[in-house]
This record gives structure tokens, C-alpha cells and sequence, in this order.
């Protein structure tokens, strides 16, 4: 690709063909500057991509894009969509925008979502908005719509928020902004909460739209590999500066700046890991020589040495939803000090499991036993000493976060409900959690809604750590975390039970963070465990066919 998108316009030209002109925007909390002097224009049919850490500014622009930052902030420059400028707009004049001009694909779907309406009401919304559909042409188009995502089940359409899956819920807000058939679709990390084969469907169907129906698009994402396939250009965002900018295959090809090298670096580290996986602790270990400039440490799964004993197993376990049976004879089991990785397509299962192994309802048949005892629910001292030893941290961190209280009291919590400290004596613990996730001590005055989606996990993270649990029971814990601070979480669960024989169960749609995590692994397809071995050996040589699609489908850096 070459950068003729951008450059070699007459100004005539560029009037008449742009979708969005950014030019000088800046955003301000107060004295601090999130984001600086950032430039750049989108063309129908083309393609952009914005990447960059946590709290780089990514998801901030978005938002300014169509007038949606949260009061406090302030944007300066220019932002014209079709001509229409947007900074100081009003609603009346932005309404129009959103939606039929813009269609904006944030990236925490449950927040995104009205969790009192049906999905296929939400649907409909903008469609009888801007399109003006009614009756039945309504119905047809929302299930369309629905179709287009992969979610053709009619259950779907009149499911709520809550009772979807993470993946499930994100391609819904995907159908959501596609709904009105806008001319311009910004996508905040549209395929965080996805598996690799269902990533892979939804980027697919993206780059068919874009073609398709000439919209142009801004893609936002932490992942180098998934954006070097869908744009083609890349504005590299570090602290709110753009550092490097130009055409995607060059940008992978040749980067210049120190942080871009470190990016495409780790990405290629990640894809020799994964090519040479029945090498696996050797290509890892190899893979640390080959990041030389501002190096990201890639962790090995620790081995556990000799004879464990078993903290947690489900035996032989099933659960029904209504009238869908949603686990099938399911059993797996996790040893003190080991590693499990659960992977598998959203709606699989991976999430009922994982309540399951939390206590959190209980199955249909079979059981889940910790030290050897079934778990009872209904007992209240026993179920008391088992949270004393199990921690979680789900897959949402906004909404699994309390938006009323500052982060230093989120982080004590369990400290405080468990007996372990409170008060004074429990903030060295919280400054030392925030400081193990990449946070800054002063992060800990703040509420969970000053920070960026992947900030927010790292709390979670912090909160379900600072007791030093015998298990950690974790969903999707890095899916929003940008590649530096997935190594530092990464590196830091793997320190955990290097120090205190923390058992770790993690599911996962990444397969690099299960390779560099889990021991061992285990594939959940509709339901049941299709194929469950030592993870080097389930990479190298997948017996089933669904987990060989999903080693296919994992996204690669170009040449």
C-alpha cells in the first residue's frame, strides 16, 4: 500500500470526497493534555487505523468525533464529518450524525447496550430512526442485521444484555452501529471480546461492508496483527502524540520509531511462538532476543514440579439454560500451582464453566469439588472459607467495577470483607497491587470511569489479587490490555504462583496469551470438551477439527 489515500489531492478534491477531517484536534482534562495537535482525514472506501497503548488517546478521539467526551473534558482543533464541523456542535446537530453518518462501535458492549431493552428492539431503533422501516420490513431487517453478525438464532433478538456472552453482546453493538448503514463506521476495538474464528468472521464481513457499500473506516484497536489486515493506514498513538504515521505495509515493514519497533517487534515474537509451537519454551525463551528496543519480557508458562494436589475439579458436569442444554458432561481439573487455559467460541460455554468452578449457581448434574469436597452452596461458612481462596476477575471491567467508589477502596474491599486488613494497614497492599498491574499510586483517588477500558482491567486485576489467592479464576483478564501491559500482567500472574502455588484458570480467545500462560488447555466447542492436552502439543498437532480452525484463524503481521 502506498499512501496515495492522503497525499496528491487537489484541495477541491478533498472538499468534495472527504468523509472525516481531523485537523489539530487536542483534548484536555483541565491542565492535562490527553491528546495533542492530532491530524488526519478518511476518504470514502478508506481505510485508517489508530494504535496505541492503554490510555494513549485511542478511544478518546473516537468519542470526539461525534460530540460523545464526558463533561470535564475538552476538545480544540476541528472535526468536520460530511463538512459539518462537530466540535461545539449541538445535539440537534449532532443527532443526525450518529448513526446515519457515523456508526460508532464502542469498545465495552454491556455499557454500550440498554440493559432493560431487547436486543432486537435496540436493533430496530435506528433503523425506524434512519431508515424509516416499520412493521414487518422491520423485523426482516433487524434479523438481517443480526444474520450479518453471525447471530442468526431468533433467541437472539429477543435476548437481553445479561444473557448473552462478552462476544455475543460485542456483535451486537457491532449490528447496532451497522444497523443504519452509515457512511463512515469507527470500530474502538471492535473484536476485543471475540474468539479468533468469530474475530475472523467479523473482520471478514468489515472488509466486505467497506467494499461493498464504499464506507469508509477508522479502526481502533492494541493489536498490530488485526490492524496491518484491515487498514491502509496506521497512525501510531503513544501518550496522546501521534509518533508514527504512513502506510500499514510499510509501517510493519520498516519501522522508525522506538515504540512502533517495540509493537511490531513483539507481534512477530508472538507469531514465531505460536509457528513453533511444538518448540514452545524454546521459542519463547528465543523470542526474547528478538525485541532490542525498549524490550517487552514474554513470559514461559511455569511448569508445576511433581505430584499436585487437585484444588478444583468439575466432574462430569452439565447445565441447561431454560430449554438449551449449555454444558454437556463437562469435566476438568485444576492443580495447585497449575495452569488452565479454556478456549473456545463465544457461546461455547467458556463463562458458564467458569461460574460453575466459582460456585456461582450450580449444575444440573455432576459436581464441582474443592479440596477434594463437593461444593454446597446453601452453606454458608463453607462457601465463606471457599471465597477465601478463590478470587475472580470477570470479563467486563466496567461493569464488574462500583462507579461510586474511588480505586484504593474498590482494591480494599476484599481485603477488608475477608478479615485481612482494613484501614491504614491495608493501604501498603493496595499502593503494591496498583504498582504490580502498571497503575500509579496516584490512580488510587481516582473512579473507575477516569480511566481507559484496558486502565479498568488492570484494576480488576489489582482487586482480585491483592489477597493472594490459592486460585484465580479469570475471563478473558488481558482481552483489553494493549501488548506491553498484557506481558506485565501476564508476568505478573506468573510471579504469583511462582511465590505462593496460585492454581490459574484463564479463558481465552488469545492464543499467544494461553501459550505464554497455561500449561495446559482445554477447547470447549457448543458445549463440550472436544480436545484438552498439554498446550504445546494441543498447538502443535490439534486433533479436532474446530481447534484446528482456530490455530488457522489466529491474525498474522503481513511478510
Amino acid at each position: 500500500m502506498t499512501e496515495h489515500h492522503s497525499a496528491g489531492r487537489n484541495s477541491q478534491q478533498q472538499q468534495t470526497a472527504e468523509l472525516l477531517r481531523v485537523d489539530a484536534l487536542s483534548i484536555h482534562a483541565g491542565d492535562t493534555e490527553l491528546v495533542r495537535d492530532l491530524s488526519f482525514e478518511i476518504a470514502p472506501g478508506e481505510r485508517v487505523g489508530l494504535i496505541g497503548e492503554s490510555g494513549s488517546g485511542k478511544s478518546l478521539t473516537s468519542l470526539a468525533l461525534t460530540g460523545l467526551l464526558a463533561e470535564g473534558l475538552l476538545a480544540t482543533g476541528s472535526v468536520r464529518l460530511t463538512g459539518v464541523e462537530t466540535l461545539g456542535a449541538s445535539e440537534a446537530q449532532l443527532r443526525p450524525l450518529r448513526g446515519a453518518v457515523a456508526g460508532i462501535v464502542f469498545q465495552e458492549p454491556l455499557t454500550a447496550l440498554d440493559p432493560l431493552m431487547r436486543v432486537g428492539k435496540q436493533i430496530a431503533e435506528p433503523l425506524r430512526r434512519h431508515r424509516g422501516l416499520r412493521g414487518a420490513e422491520l423485523q426482516r431487517a433487524v434479523a438481517e442485521s443480526l444474520a450479518e453478525v453471525s447471530l442468526a438464532e431468533p433467541r437472539i433478538a429477543r435476548a437481553y444484555p445479561h444473557e448473552l456472552s462478552g462476544g455475543q453482546r460485542q456483535r451486537i453493538a457491532i449490528a447496532l452501529a451497522l444497523a443504519a448503514q452509515p457512511r463512515l463506521l469507527v470500530a474502538d476495538e471492535p473484536t476485543t471480546a471475540l474468539d479468533v474464528t468469530v474475530q475472523d468472521e467479523v473482520l471478514t464481513l468489515l472488509e466486505r461492508l467497506v467494499v461493498e457499500r464504499g464506507m469508509g473506516l477508522l479502526f481502533i484497536s492494541h493489536d498490530l496483527a488485526v490492524v496491518s489486515r484491515m487498514v491502509d493506514r496506521v497512525l501510531v498513538l503513544r501518550d496522546g502524540v501521534v509518533v508514527e504515521q504512513g502506510a500499514v505495509a510499510e509501517v510493519v515493514r520498516d519501522p522508525q520509531h522506538p515504540y512502533t519497533v517495540q509493537l511490531v517487534a513483539h507481534a512477530r515474537a508472538l507469531d514465531a511462538a505460536l509457528g513453533e509451537a511444538g518448540l514452545l519454551q524454546a521459542s519463547l525463551t528465543r523470542v526474547r532476543t528478538l525485541i532490542l528496543t525498549a524490550p517487552i519480557p514474554i513470559p514461559t508458562p511455569p511448569t508445576t514440579k511433581g505430584a499436585a494436589m487437585t484444588v478444583i475439579e468439575a466432574d462430569n458436569v452439565s447445565f441447561s439454560y431454560g430449554r438449551g442444554v449449555i454444558l454437556h458432561d463437562v469435566s476438568v481439573m485444576i492443580r495447585a500451582g497449575e495452569s488452565l487455559g479454556i478456549v473456545g467460541e463465544s457461546g461455547a460455554g467458556k463463562s458458564t464453566l467458569l461460574a460453575l468452578l466459582l460456585g456461582l449457581v450450580a449444575p444440573a448434574s455432576g459436581e464441582v469439588r474443592f479440596d477434594g469436597t463437593a461444593l454446597q452452596l446453601r452453606d454458608r461458612a463453607a462457601m465463606r472459607r471457599f471465597r477465601e481462596s478463590v478470587q475472580a476477575v470477570f470479563q467486563d471491567p466496567y461493569s464488574s467495577l462500583d462507579p461510586r467508589q474511588r480505586v484504593d477502596r474498590i482494591i480494599a474491599e476484599p481485603l477488608e470483607s475477608l478479615g485481612i486488613a482494613r484501614g491504614d494497614a491495608a493501604r501498603p497492599r493496595v499502593t503494591r497491587a496498583l504498582e504490580t498491574v502498571g497503575l500509579p499510586a496516584d490512580a488510587a483517588t481516582r473512579y473507575p470511569h477516569e480511566f481507559s477500558g484496558g486502565q479498568r482491567q488492570r484494576i480488576a486485576i489489582a482487586r482480585a489479587t491483592v489477597v493472594r489467592p490459592r486460585v484465580l479464576i479469570a475471563d478473558e483478564p488481558v482481552s483489553a490490555l494493549d501488548v506491553s501491559t498484557r506481558t506485565q500482567v501476564i508476568d505478573l500472574l506468573r510471579s504469583l504462583r511462582e511465590e505462593s502455588g496460585l492454581a490459574l484458570v484463564m479463558v481465552s480467545h488469545d492464543l499467544g496469551t494461553v501459550a505464554a500462560t497455561c500449561e495446559r488447555t482445554a477447547v470447549l466447542d457448543r458445549g463440550r470438551i472436544v480436545e484438552q492436552g498439554p498446550t504445546a502439543e494441543v498447538l502443535r498437532a490439534p486433533a479436532d477439527p474446530y481447534t484446528q480452525r482456530l490455530v488457522a484463524a489466529i491474525p498474522r503481521l503481513p511478510g
